[in-house]
């Protein structure tokens, strides 16, 4: 299964990636973290990133895809992947499918989590004056002034995706303002519907409904037996119809003799009687 994830910042796209790695046993793959990965490998294209980088540069999209495409080659991938944060333009996202293409894979699902950015705000307003009451530090990334920022950079950049996308019939919208566990259970209605995992992917059973499976299924196969003789009860049954077969046969046999015998005695009396009035006369 390989995904994406799209979605504003503050969305939930963090939260979800993390429960779809667990469900499905797929991995969940960071530009940042791929980069950082590279980079400390030493490969080849990690060391023209770290290169650009240090120059203060922006790693470009050639690089990033170069990075990409050699970490979805390594083992843990091949089960599928979430791409966490690539692609943000349509430039990348063409790039995407031009490697996806050359590597004979597929994106199964493109995934929308929408939100309302008025009430993304408002909570991270409320976020940081709790935290600022309770003494904490607050983040300096984690403020309204910041979210507001980052939030007009992806309506400008990544936001066309969605029209991208849909155009390809990839995208399915979310809405992302609902529990975690509605968010979570729509996305896996989604990707059932997509055909993108299957439908024994729902999870492990839990233990206590395991348990009442396993006597129902006890009982149905105790139902199946009293209903369907088995072969071994099958022949004691046959073997006392050819019993009672054959002593109806002696019997009859018998019966037939001895009414036979008793015509021969009866025959012989009757003969003797006539000798013994001839020998009078």
């Amino acid at each position: 299964m390989r995904i994406i994830l799209l979605g504003p910042p503050g969305s939930g796209k963090g939260t979800q990636a993390q429960l779809l790695v667990q469900r499905y046993g797929i991995v969940q793959l960071s530009t940042g973290e791929m980069l950082r990965a590279a980079v400390a490998a030493g490969t080849p294209v990690g060391l023209k990133a770290k290169e650009i980088m240090a120059s203060g540069g922006l790693v470009p999209d050639d690089v990033v895809v170069g990075i990409i495409s050699d970490r979805i080659d390594q083992p843990d991938a091949r089960n599928g992947f979430i791409l966490d944060g690539f692609p943000r333009t349509v430039p990348q996202a063409e790039a995407l499918d031009e490697l996806l293409k050359h590597k004979h894979l597929k994106l199964d699902a493109v995934i929308e989590l929408r939100v309302n950015e008025s009430a993304l705000l408002s909570r991270v307003e409320t976020r940081v004056a709790q935290m600022r009451e309770r003494g904490e530090e607050v983040r300096l990334d984690d403020t309204p002034e910041v979210l507001t920022k980052r939030l007009a950079s992806y309506r400008s950049q990544t936001e066309p995706l969605i029209h991208y996308y849909s155009e390809r019939r990839k995208l399915s919208t979310i809405d992302g303002m609902m529990a975690i566990d509605e968010v979570t259970r729509a996305i896996h209605r989604q990707l059932l519907a997509l055909g993108a995992v299957e439908p024994k992917s729902h999870g492990k059973p839990h233990a206590r409904s395991a348990a009442k499976a396993a006597p129902a299924k006890k009982a149905k196969a105790g139902k199946k037996s009293a209903k369907k003789p088995s072969k071994a009860t099958k022949k004691p049954a046959k073997s006392a119809k050819t019993a009672k077969k054959a002593a109806k046969k002696t019997v009859k046999k018998a019966a037939k003799k001895t009414v036979k015998k008793a015509a021969k005695n009866g025959a012989k009396k009757a003969a003797k009687k006539v000798t013994k009035k001839r020998a009078k006369r």
